[in-house]
């Protein structure tokens, strides 16, 4: 049986990278992108500038401060503003 056909488009994204507690964005980084699976590619030299850019001390364009929910501890989270309703009142 035949390979499906994919299709991939030029886009620019924004790629994302954690490093211990901090993530690091860069936007406008151009790439090929699959319209069935979002897979990602990026040409050698995108790879290496991006490689280069998140483990250098380069100064950002801008910080942004981000929220932070986690997943696994969505019940307490849910019991804390339960219990905090009832102290407010509500």
């Amino acid at each position: 049986m035949p390979m499906p056909y994919e299709t991939f488009e030029e886009r620019l994204i924004t790629y994302t990278q954690r490093i211990g507690d901090r993530f690091i964005l860069i936007e406008n980084v151009p790439c090929r992108v699959c319209v069935q699976t979002g897979e990602q590619l990026f040409s050698p030299e995108t790879a290496e500038w991006i490689r280069q850019t998140v483990w250098s001390e380069q100064t950002p364009v801008r910080v942004i401060e981000t929220e932070v929910f986690d997943f696994a501890n969505r019940n307490n989270a849910a019991d804390q503003e339960s219990q905090n309703k009832i102290r407010l009142g509500a």
